[in-house]
């Protein structure tokens, strides 16, 4: 098991790892709460990898997730939701930001490729002007009908 939760690392960590790769390989970030991890992440994940050589997912942190989303949430906190992700193949690095938005980790990562999920308008994707401004590009994977996690929450209450 440590070979994956080798993959999670502070940011200071991965910025080093990733210095070095730069110029190499197309660094490919996405970032979410991935809160209940459904077959909606893991085909938006896999189509990210897809585009370039190495994944980053940024994870937000459990207080990030509060202010967010509401007090009910997240369901699984931070370690154990970057735990999960780290097992998938495709995922190369993941890291915990606590902020409400991941501009400012964008802005430190410099990824050649900014992935989000097609329910996002291009318009509103955070750090969307940084990649660009650096020659990357943004790409919008589109949604899966039916797999988000609050549907899934939803679901599960209606239940029980």
């Amino acid at each position: 098991m440590k070979e994956f939760i080798d993959k999670i690392k502070p940011l200071s960590v991965l910025k080093e790892r990733l210095e070095g790769l730069r110029k190499e390989k197309i660094i490919v970030f996405t970032n979410g709460c991935f809160d209940i991890l459904h077959p909606g992440h893991i085909r938006y994940l896999y189509e990210a990898k897809r585009l370039g050589d190495i994944l980053i997912v940024a994870v937000n942190s459990d207080d990030s997730i509060r202010r967010i989303k509401g007090e009910q949430r997240p369901i699984m906190d931070e370690r154990a939701r970057s735990e999960m992700l780290s097992v998938l193949p495709f995922v190369d690095f993941i890291t915990i930001f606590d902020e409400d938005t991941p501009y400012n980790l964008i802005k430190e990562i410099r990824p050649h490729i900014l992935v989000k999920g097609g329910d996002w308008e291009e318009d509103r994707i955070v750090g969307a002007d940084i990649v660009r401004a650096l020659g990357g590009r943004v790409v919008r994977i589109p949604y899966i009908e039916g797999y988000s996690t609050t549907s899934i929450i939803e679901r599960i209450k209606e239940k029980f």
